[in-house]
């Protein structure tokens, strides 16, 4: 499987999380449809170029199981987030609750907001490992008071790598009278995904990691009820524009100045990519694998599973708890000496190391980690273990 892909095949890659990694054949579409635009830029960005992005929305649309005209693409889901920041009105008496397993990023996006408007940022303290889904659940809306006007929740977290239960999430916040952010970055192309089940009000998710798409292609959803309260983030030519579309959300969001959005274009086949290697059973195989080799690390590091080792809380990445002084110097290595690529990452006061299970990934890759792990305890310092 590793020949579908341009990986430097001298690298364990084991960091499909980050920043996924784009196969041949969709890195050629991607490469097409920058020829394309080079041939003849002004057809490309200021004539075609809205049918070929709805196009590619339509097939996203299908996919994740949605309205297109509910969808907008943008770079990343960092970028959406600041969209809704940006446009939820905050006062001093509103909080925003969230977890304290939140990607970095947009726990900085949210403070910010936070900070100009007076509005409360809650990270509601979760306990790990976590017991049950029931219990997760418990825990969270313990951050909930009558202050609360918006939920903020990763579908599957960054550093800590769990799937989170959003469904109920947003079930039970609608029931509260709450708005609903989810973000999705890891999810398409990972775990199933119907947003038309989930029911989130906001949904971002991001076809460049599972979806293997070219870097810088993301989407937003918003529920038709609230696509009129989200002014552009960039206001540019579909702001008050002279040829209105039929959406505003779509004229607002989509296009922000000039830029090659090729990207946003190769996502038709990306999902055709994995309708012809059958990726769901692909992955269904990957997340076998992870759950058979997750256990190796686990030992060797002296350390707990963060939750239960089933599908319920793990797709195709795992992360386990790691003591080290120094993170970076871990990383780099494990790169430089033994061809490892693997994040280690800081979350408050603890460290986490996550591996990724992708189609060209082994079980002896994992042994081999393992391996070095216990090599790097016995001759150095950078890894402590009780």
């Amino acid at each position: 499987m590793k020949n579908l892909f341009l990986l430097d095949k001298d690298i364990v890659y084991l960091n499909f999380g980050s920043f996924g990694a784009c196969p041949k054949e969709i890195f050629e579409d991607y490469i097409k449809w920058q020829y394309l635009l080079e041939k003849e830029p002004v057809q490309f960005i200021a004539y075609n170029g809205i049918n070929y992005v709805k196009t590619a929305l339509n097939s996203l649309a299908d996919y994740i199981h949605c309205d297109s005209s509910n969808l907008v693409f943008v770079p990343n889901p960092t970028f959406a987030v600041n969209i809704l920041a940006k446009n939820i009105k905050l006062s001093p008496e509103d909080e925003i609750l969230t977890t304290n397993l939140e990607y970095g990023a947009l726990d900085r996006t949210w403070s910010f907001y936070c900070n100009a408007s007076g509005a409360k940022y809650v990270q509601q303290p979760i306990s790990l490992p976590i017991q049950s889904k029931e219990a997760f659940l418990k825990e969270f809306w313990k951050g909930y008071s009558d202050k609360t006007k918006v939920v903020f929740i990763s579908h599957i977290t960054s550093s800590t790598a769990l799937i989170l239960p959003v469904k109920e999430i947003c079930e039970e916040a609608k029931k509260r009278g709450l708005l609903t952010i989810v973000d999705g970055a890891h999810v398409p192309g990972h775990i199933d995904l119907d947003l038309s089940k989930i029911e989130a009000d906001f949904y971002t998710g991001a076809c460049h990691k599972w979806m293997m798409t070219p870097k810088g292609c993301s989407f937003l959803y918003a529920k038709p009820e609230f696509q009129k309260m989200l002014d552009p983030l960039i206001i540019s030519w579909g702001y008050e524009s002279t040829s209105p579309s039929d959406s505003q959300f779509f004229d607002y969001h989509q296009f922000n100045g000039t830029r090659d959005f090729s990207a946003y274009l190769t996502v038709p086949k990306a999902i055709k990519f994995m309708e012809k290697h059958n990726w769901k059973t692909v992955a269904g195989d990957c997340k076998e694998k992870l759950l058979s080799v997750a256990p190796t690390l686990f030992e060797v590091l002296k350390t707990n599973p963060l939750a239960p080792l089933n599908k319920e809380f793990y797709g195709q990445i795992c992360s386990a708890e790691i003591t080290t002084p120094s993170p970076e110097k871990l990383k780099e290595l494990l790169f430089n000496k033994y061809h490892i690529e693997i994040p280690i990452m800081k979350h408050g006061d603890k460290c986490f190391i996550r591996f990724s299970f992708q189609a060209f990934n082994t079980t002896n890759e994992i042994d081999y980690l393992a391996q070095c792990i216990r090599e790097i305890i016995k001759e150095t310092d950078l890894i402590q273990v009780n």
